[in-house]
C-alpha cells in the first residue's frame, strides 16, 4: 500500500485510505465465496481501490472523465467508484436491471469512456449497442465466466487483466494516484446518479466532493441519523442498488465515514435469508421492502400449528398496542410499555426479530417513497426502530429524518442540522443548503427549472408541516389528482392504505379531470396464494389467481374498509385487477420500482375506461 499523503481536503477516498492506515487489519467488507463469508480489511479494501485507479490512469482516464459501472452490489463496485473517484474521474451508476435501450440512453448520455460490467448478461447488453456508443473505449468485466473465450472484441478487457495494468502502472509511477489525490478541488463532480424518469428520460444529476462532505458530515458525523452515531461495531447489508443516493450513503459513505463493517446480500432474492446471517444493527428500507417482511411474518403465522399460531397472533396483537403507545410517545417507551415488552421479547419477539434478520437493529429506516403508518408501527411494536426519513438525488439525500426519541409517524421527521427548508405557497417542499446538486449534466433547462430565482431546490413533493417541526409529505406535485369537480386529491396517501395489506403489492389510483377515483390494484402473490391454498382455491398463474371471484371479493373488502378511513372524494369507488406483475422492463417500472402512472394508464387503458363506463355501478 501506497503510504498515506496528508491533503487539505477530506474526501470519501481519503477517509478509506487514512483508516487503511490506522487499522490496517480491521474488517470493512465481507462478502459470499462459494457459501462461506469473506473478511476484506481495511488494507485490503484501499489497496484495491488504489490498483483500480492506477489502472484507469493506464487506460488513458483524465479528470472528469466518466466511469460506469453496471453491476449487483460487491465489493469490486466499491473497488470501481473509489478508485475512480480516487483519480478525479466521475463514477456513473447504471442498475444492473436496465435494459440495453437505458443501458445505451445513460452511457452516450453520460458519454462514459469506461464501463466496468459484472458478467456476461451487462456485457451483452453494452455489446448489443455499441454502436451508439462511440466514447466508451473499454468494457472490463469482472466475472469471465460465458466472456472470456467466446467473446472476440477489442474493448473488452478481464478484471485481472485490469488490475495487472494497475500493478505495471504502480510500478513505473507509483505516486500518480496520490498526486490526483491532492488535486481535487471541492466543486470536482464525484458522481452522476440518474433520477429515475418516472416522466421523461432518466436526467444525470451531478453530486460534487462538497455535497458528499455535507452530506457524510450532516448525516453520519452529526448524528442526523443513529443515536449514537455509527460506529466500526455496526454492520449493515448492502442489498438496494449502489447507482441509488440512499444505498451509496448506507454501504459507502458510512463505511468510509465512521468504519461500519459492509455485507454484501448474494442478491435481492436472498435478502430474507442474509439478513438472518449477518444480524445488521443498521438497517435501511426502501417501503417495498418493509412490506414484503411483513407479509412473509403472516404467511409464516398462518402457517404455523394451531398452539403456536394462537400465541403468535396474541403476542402481534401485543405488538399493535405497543407500537400505537410508542406512535404517541414519539418512539420512546414508558415503564409500562418497557415491562410489557420485555415479556413480549422472552416469549415472542426475539425469537421473531432473530428469524427475519432484525434481532440487534438498533436504527432502521424507510425512505424513497411513501410507506403506510401500519407497517412502521408494526415494526416498532416488535421493537424495531423505525424512523421515516426522507432526502432526494438532488440534495444529496439530505433534508429531513425522525430522530430517535422524536419520531411522529406519518411523518419524514424534522429538517437535518445546516438544512434550510420551506414550504411554497403551492405546498411544494423546498430546500437549500451545501448539499444541494451542481445542476444536471449536459442538461441546462432542466438545471434551471430545479431551482427557483432565490436560490431554493424545487423537490417537486407536496408537504406540510406537523406541530412546527416535523415535516409531513402528502404527495408528489405531478401526481395530485384534480377531479371533474374540482376537488385536489392525494392519491398515494389512498395508495399506501391499500398496500398496508398484506395481500396487496401495488396500488394505483386514477382519477385527474374524472368524476370519481378509480385504481389499479396488484396482489401479492406469495400472500394471496397461501391464502387460496388454505382455501381449497386451485390456480396456476398469476393472472389466473388474481381473476379469481374469490380474490376480488378478498380484494373488495379490503377497498371497503380502506374507503371508510376518507372523505368521499377521496375513496375509491371501482378497482380492477392488474393481469401481471409490473416490471421495469416493460417500462411500467423504474429502475427503483416506482411506478410509472402515464405508462399504466395507456398499457392498461382499457381496464381503466371500463371503470367508468356506465358510471359508479
Amino acid at each position: 500500500m501506497t503510504a498515506a499523503t496528508t491533503t487539505g481536503l477530506t474526501t470519501v477516498v481519503t477517509r478509506i485510505r487514512d483508516r487503511a492506515a490506522r487499522t490496517p487489519d480491521a474488517v470493512a467488507l465481507r462478502a459470499k465465496d462459494f457459501g462461506i463469508w469473506r473478511e476484506v480489511t481495511w488494507s485490503q479494501y484501499w489497496a484495491q481501490a488504489e490498483l483500480v485507479g492506477h489502472a484507469l490512469l493506464a487506460l488513458g482516464v483524465d479528470a472528469g472523465d466518466r466511469v460506469a459501472i453496471g453491476s449487483e452490489n460487491r465489493r469490486e463496485w466499491l473497488y470501481a467508484d473509489v478508485g475512480a473517484v480516487a483519480v478525479r474521474a466521475v463514477t456513473v451508476g447504471l442498475y444492473p436491471t436496465n435494459p440495453a435501450a437505458e443501458v445505451a440512453y445513460l452511457l452516450s448520455h453520460s458519454a462514459a469512456r469506461v464501463l466496468i460490467a459484472e458478467d456476461q448478461e451487462q456485457v451483452d447488453k453494452a455489446l448489443a449497442v455499441l454502436d451508439a456508443l462511440p466514447d466508451l473505449e473499454r468494457i472490463v468485466y469482472i466475472e469471465p465466466r460465458g466472456i472470456r473465450h467466446r467473446y472476440d472484441n477489442p474493448k473488452l478487457l478481464s478484471w485481472d487483466d485490469f488490475l495487472a495494468m494497475g500493478a505495471e502502472h504502480r510500478e513505473h509511477h507509483p505516486d500518480a494516484v496520490a498526486h490526483r489525490m491532492r488535486e481535487v478541488e471541492p466543486d470536482d463532480v464525484m458522481t452522476l446518479i440518474y433520477t429515475s424518469g418516472t416522466t421523461g428520460p432518466p436526467k444525470g444529476a451531478m453530486l460534487t466532493v462538497a455535497n458528499v462532505e455535507f452530506a457524510v458530515e450532516s448525516l453520519i458525523e452529526g448524528g442526523g441519523f443513529t443515536d449514537p452515531p455509527p460506529s466500526p461495531k455496526d454492520i449493515t447489508l448492502s442489498y438496494l442498488p449502489l447507482c441509488h443516493v440512499a444505498e451509496r450513503i448506507f454501504t459507502t459513505w458510512f463505511s468510509a465515514s465512521a468504519g461500519v463493517q459492509v455485507h454484501f446480500a448474494e442478491s435481492i432474492e436472498t435478502v430474507q435469508a442474509n439478513l438472518r446471517e449477518v444480524q445488521p444493527t443498521i438497517l435501511f428500507g426502501v417501503p417495498r421492502i418493509w412490506e414484503k417482511v411483513l407479509a412473509a411474518i403472516t404467511i409464516n403465522a398462518s402457517s404455523a400449528t394451531r398452539l403456536k399460531r394462537a400465541t403468535t397472533r396474541f403476542w402481534l396483537r401485543v405488538a399493535d398496542g405497543l407500537g400505537e403507545q410508542l406512535v404517541r410517545n414519539g418512539g420512546r417507551h414508558t415503564v409500562a410499555t418497557r415491562l410489557k415488552y420485555g415479556v413480549g421479547w422472552l416469549l415472542c419477539f426475539r425469537a421473531l426479530k432473530a428469524r427475519i434478520g432484525m434481532r440487534h437493529v438498533r436504527y432502521a429506516s424507510s425512505g424513497a417513497a411513501p410507506i403506510s403508518p401500519q407497517v412502521l408501527r408494526f415494526f416498532m411494536g416488535i421493537g424495531v426502530p423505525m424512523h421515516e426519513v426522507y432526502g432526494m438525488t438532488e440534495n444529496t439525500a439530505v433534508a429531513t429524518g425522525n430522530r430517535p426519541g422524536r419520531v411522529k409517524v406519518g411523518t419524514v421527521g424534522e429538517p437535518h442540522p445546516g438544512v434550510e427548508l420551506r414550504i411554497a405557497d403551492d405546498g411544494e417542499i423546498q430546500t437549500r443548503h451545501a448539499g444541494v446538486f451542481a445542476g444536471y449534466w449536459r442538461d441546462e433547462d432542466a438545471t434551471r427549472r430545479a431551482t427557483t430565482p432565490d436560490g431554493w431546490l424545487r423537490t417537486g413533493d407536496v408537504g406540510e408541516w406537523v406541530d412546527g417541526t416535523h415535516v409531513r409529505i402528502t404527495d408528489r406535485m405531478k401526481d395530485i389528482i384534480i377531479t371533474a369537480g374540482g376537488k385536489n386529491v392525494a392519491p398515494s396517501e389512498v395508495e399506501n392504505a391499500l398496500k398496508s395489506s398484506p395481500y396487496i403489492k401495488e396500488a394505483v389510483v386514477l382519477g385527474d379531470r374524472r368524476p370519481y377515483l378509480v385504481a389499479l390494484i396488484g396482489i401479492e402473490q406469495d400472500t394471496v396464494g397461501h391464502w387460496a391454498r388454505q382455501r381449497r382455491i386451485t390456480y396456476t398463474t398469476y393472472r389466473d389467481l388474481a381473476e379469481k371471484d374469490e380474490v376480488r371479493e378478498l380484494v373488495q373488502d379490503i377497498v371497503t374498509r380502506v374507503n371508510e378511513r376518507f372523505a368521499t372524494v377521496e375513496q375509491v369507488k371501482k378497482f380492477r385487477m392488474l393481469p401481471k406483475e409490473l416490471d421495469h422492463e416493460d417500462g411500467e417500472l423504474t429502475a427503483t420500482q416506482k411506478v410509472k402512472r402515464s405508462a399504466l394508464a395507456e398499457v392498461f387503458g382499457e381496464l381503466v375506461d371500463d371503470m367508468y363506463a356506465g358510471g359508479r355501478g
